[in-house]
């Protein structure tokens, strides 16, 4: 594999997503929307961060605002009003996906870490097209990174704080059943192996696992492949239409990661990973 820099600039970039050619992910330290879509790598200054963002299937971009607790409709250089959350979720939000169908799956963190709340389990709240919304699955451990695999049949969150991937049934309805650990990072990676980010991948996800310093493809109970950012922790990635890996990666200078985040000295970039027989 070929690890080479894309873009840099970022505090701690979050849900890249590969869209028509071009790369959008958000800033949440930086509180800015970035994207290289007008040919050149600029970013919009936001009142408020957004994190996990998704293109819906008729193309508008929407993105999970992390301290609002609404999702966003970027529109006009701003992020306009999708749905209103403030009645169902807890605490800050976090990733967010999407299916065929316009439904939207988005985190519930449910308390504030780089504030230093005290954990709580968090939520994985649905949000379907006609923009209602329901909780569908409590008791996760600091849910992060989401993927659809299966045909969009299976839901995997990352739990951070758990170092584990749970899998969910998506029911005909959208809801989630069928709750079960998919991947116990802690035991197939190690100690250090906090999942960030999820992208789907051939027989499972990529999960980036920050202070383990990798990214692995994951399938249930197994790791099938392992891609080293070392010194650099993985937040998230994605897949651009070439089937390369993008990752955003941050640079905590030394610190400790909780550490460098708090004290806002940490850096991100973007990084592409290639086969080596790819360009």
């Amino acid at each position: 594999m070929t690890m080479r820099q894309y873009a840099t600039g970022m505090a701690w970039g979050e849900g890249p997503r590969w869209h028509d050619g071009a790369l959008w992910l958000s800033d949440t330290l930086g509180a800015r929307l970035w994207t290289d879509a007008s040919g050149e790598w600029r970013s919009a200054g936001l009142d408020s961060p957004s994190n996990g963002l998704w293109f819906l299937p008729d193309g508008r971009l929407v993105g999970a605002m992390t301290h609002e607790r609404r999702v966003g409709e970027w529109a006009d250089g701003q992020w306009r009003s999708y749905v209103d959350l403030g009645g169902i979720a807890a605490g800050p939000l976090g990733d967010m996906i999407g299916d065929a169908q316009g439904n939207l799956y988005v985190d519930d963190v449910a308390f504030n870490a780089a504030a230093g709340e005290a954990p709580v389990p968090g939520r994985i709240i649905l949000v379907r097209s006609d923009h209602s919304a329901a909780v569908a699955a409590e008791d996760v451990e600091f849910p992060n990174g989401l993927a659809l695999i299966d045909g969009g049949r299976t839901l995997v969150v990352a739990q951070t704080a758990a170092r584990c991937l749970t899998a969910f049934d998506v029911l005909a309805d959208g809801t989630l059943g069928g709750r079960r650990t998919y991947a116990d990072l802690a035991a197939l990676v190690g100690p250090g192996a906090h999942p960030d980010g999820l992208w789907p991948a051939e027989h499972g996800v990529w999960v980036a696992t920050t202070s383990a310093q990798a990214i692995v493809r994951a399938g249930e109970g197994e790791i099938h492949e392992t891609v080293s950012t070392a010194p650099l922790l993985p937040i998230a990635c994605c897949l651009r239409d070439d089937g390369a890996l993008i990752a955003t990666v941050a640079d905590t200078h030394g610190a400790p990661l909780l550490d460098a985040v708090k004290s806002r000295t940490v850096t991100t970039s973007v990084v592409v990973i290639t086969k080596n027989e790819q360009t």
